[in-house]
C-alpha cells in the first residue's frame, strides 16, 4: 500500500508486465507539486531500468487512492508522461512504459524543432543557447541596451 509522506521513494516492484505496486510517497510539504514527484519518480524508475517498456502502471484512480492524491492530479502526470513518449495510454487497457530510445528520440526531435522556431524568429545560436541555460536555471539572462 502506498502513503503520502514526507520523502520520495522511487523503488518499484515490476511483475511480469504489470507494475501493480509503486513504492513512491508524496511529499506533501514540497515546493514541488504532487504530479510532478509522481511524474519524477516515474521517469527515474524507467531510467534506472526498474520500469522496463511495456510495464503497465496502475490505473488512474487506484494510483490516486493509494498514493491519498486527487485523480485529477495523478492524470495530469500520466498525461505529461504520454506527452513526453514516456508512456502510452491505450484507452481501457491502461498506461504502459515505452522504450526509452522512444522518448530520447522525441527530446531530439523537440530540441531540434525548438531550435528551428527561434531561428525563425530571428535568433542567433548564442542568444537561444542563452536563453536555454536561464531556463534551466544556469545563467541569467543580461539585457543589452
Amino acid at each position: 500500500m502506498l502513503h503520502a509522506s514526507s520523502q520520495i521513494n522511487t523503488d518499484v516492484v515490476s511483475p511480469a508486465s504489470d507494475v501493480s505496486i509503486l513504492h513512491f510517497t508524496v511529499n506533501k510539504d514540497s515546493d514541488t507539486p504532487p504530479y510532478s514527484q509522481l511524474r519524477r519518480a516515474i521517469i527515474s524508475a524507467r531510467a534506472q531500468g526498474t520500469f522496463k517498456a511495456g510495464d503497465r502502471l496502475p490505473p488512474v484512480r487506484s494510483l490516486a487512492q493509494e498514493l491519498n492524491i486527487a485523480v485529477n492530479t495523478v492524470a495530469k502526470a500520466y498525461k505529461e508522461l504520454e506527452a513526453a513518449g514516456v508512456i502510452e495510454t491505450h484507452g481501457r487497457a491502461g498506461s504502459f512504459i515505452t522504450a526509452v530510445d522512444a522518448t530520447e528520440h522525441k527530446a531530439h526531435q523537440l530540441t531540434a524543432d525548438y531550435v528551428a522556431a527561434m531561428r525563425g524568429l530571428g535568433f542567433e545560436d548564442p542568444q537561444i543557447l542563452t536563453m536555454c541555460r536561464h531556463a534551466l536555471g544556469f545563467k541569467q539572462i543580461q539585457h543589452h541596451a
